[in-house]
């Protein structure tokens, strides 16, 4: 299940009130915090002790 356009625009990061992306694995990433954060059977998991920081490559 795949977010709607409407409700990704809508969504902040709930630690600096960035912009989310949504990636290929259907996951929120914030690019100014590095942190991912999930989404289960459809529902964003707007919680910052469930997000997940970007590795550095």
């Amino acid at each position: 299940m795949s977010l709607s356009q409407q409700l990704l625009n809508s969504l902040v990061c709930p630690q600096c009130k960035g912009k989310l992306e949504l990636s290929r694995e259907q996951k929120l990433l914030c690019k100014r915090c590095q942190l991912v954060y999930p989404v289960r059977n459809g529902v964003p998991i707007m919680l910052i002790d469930e997000a997940v920081a970007v590795k550095a490559d």
